[in-house]
Order: structure tokens, then C-alpha cells, then sequence
């Protein structure tokens, strides 16, 4: 049976919006494993536009989530107010600034983050109806407001991110880039990407990692405990 995976893009651009290679690699995993995907994105307006030759903010400039997130997928996307979680098994939600700058505010308020609405409605309708959520790099910074207290996630080794985002309720593991964290009874898998990674191929090992979790996980949701720190296939 095919499964139908949402992957939610917070624009396009590591900056201020989706990390383009771990957009990419998600895609790609997810098209190798014969799944079915429909992208979306919020439509609203970035929080502001980096220049990402200079890495300095483009004053006076404004883009819109959906419109640059576009850019990723050839225009195969839709508006995240569009999704229903009874039409798919499973979501994906790539990192990039863009998901603490787009989906949430993590990036200015840290602990004291609020999300975007459609993200809240959305993620916490497909976790109710018990389907596994992936989330890479800095987009975990969002599990506690989303699963609750208690759920346990990874964004790697950062200890002062990993503080923030525990003062939420939520439960760090450190991992390697190239392994994932799985909180087998919150069906949430999470991995460090380019949090950690130095190259686009150490990002892919553990993307890869998510994907498969992901997929199985809507097989069977079956996950004995939380994380083993977790699916340790090998380096």
C-alpha cells in the first residue's frame, strides 16, 4: 500500500526558510521508497528576507512562504491550510531558519515560542490519530508546544539549543548526524541534519535514517520504548 507523507516547507533558502539539500534529500528518500508526497507551506509573509550571498537581511524586501517554497518543488505544493491529516500517514518537516522563523518564532522568543496556527491544527491532528511526525535540524525546536511534555527529540549536540527547547517540556537525546532519535510512543522521529552535518552526504545518512523510520513506523507504529538513540543500522 502506498503511503501518503506531507512534507511541510517553511520557503526556500537555509536562512529564512526551508534548508534546500535536507528539502531535497527528504524528497528524494521519500520518491525512492515509492511513497506519495504533497508538499505544503504556510501562506503568509517570511519574517524578513536574508541575502544569502551576504548573509545580511534585504531591507525593504518581503516574500511569502508559499511563494518561495514553490521554488523547491516545481510548484507541486499547496497552502498548509489545505491539509487534512485523515489524507495522509505520515509528515515530514524539514529544518532550515525557515521553521524557526515561519512555522513558529523559536528563532526570536526561544522557550517561550508560539507556532503558526495551521502548523498547530495540522501536526497535532495527524499525532491524535497516532501517525509519526519527522523533523530535522532546528524544526524539533517546535516538539513540546506540538507533542506535549515529555516527548523526546534530538537536534543534536548544541546544548544551549537543546536548553531551550527542554525549558518547553520536551526531552533532548544527543545524537550523531548520522542517526536519529525515535520517540516510539509520541510516534515522533527527529535527527540532527545540519545542525551537525558537514557535508551534504553526512546530512543524507541521517535523513535517510528519518525517512525509513518514518515509513516503517506507519506500518506498524510498534516502536517498543523511546529513542535508542536510535535506529543504529551502522555508521
Amino acid at each position: 500500500m502506498t503511503k501518503k507523507v506531507a512534507v511541510i516547507l517553511s520557503g526556500c533558502g537555509v536562512f529564512d526558510g526551508s534548508e534546500i539539500y535536507e528539502s531535497v534529500i527528504t524528497l528524494l528518500s521519500l520518491d525512492k521508497a515509492g511513497a506519495e508526497v504533497q508538499c505544503f507551506a504556510p501562506n503568509i509573509p517570511q519574517m524578513h528576507v536574508i541575502n544569502h550571498l551576504t548573509g545580511e537581511v534585504a531591507e525593504g524586501e518581503n516574500r511569502n512562504v508559499l511563494v518561495e517554497a514553490a521554488r523547491l518543488v516545481r510548484g507541486e505544493i499547496k497552502a498548509l491550510s489545505e491539509a487534512q491529516a485523515e489524507d495522509f500517514d505520515a509528515a515530514i518537516l524539514p529544518g532550515g531558519f525557515g521553521a524557526a522563523k515561519n512555522l513558529c518564532d523559536f528563532a526570536i522568543k526561544g522557550a517561550d515560542l508560539s507556532l503558526n496556527e495551521d502548523v498547530t491544527r495540522f501536526v497535532q491532528a495527524m499525532h491524535q490519530a497516532e501517525k509519526p511526525v519527522g523533523l530535522m535540524c532546528i524544526a524539533p525546536a517546535m516538539v513540546g508546544k506540538l507533542f506535549g511534555e515529555g516527548v523526546h527529540f534530538t537536534i543534536g549536540n548544541d546544548r544551549e539549543t537543546a536548553a531551550a527547547i527542554e525549558a518547553t517540556g520536551a526531552v533532548h537525546e544527543h545524537c550523531p548526524v548520522n542517526n536519529i532519535c525515535i520517540d516510539g510512543t509520541n510516534n515522533v522521529v527527529t535527527t540532527p541534519a545540519y545542525m551537525l552535518a558537514e557535508s551534504i552526504s553526512e546530512a543524507a545518512r541521517g535523513i535517510e535514517k528519518l525517512v525509513e523510520a518514518v515509513l516503517m513506523q506507519v506500518k506498524s507504529s510498534s516502536y517498543t520504548e523511546v529513542s535508542e538513540n536510535s535506529l543504529n543500522k551502522g555508521e
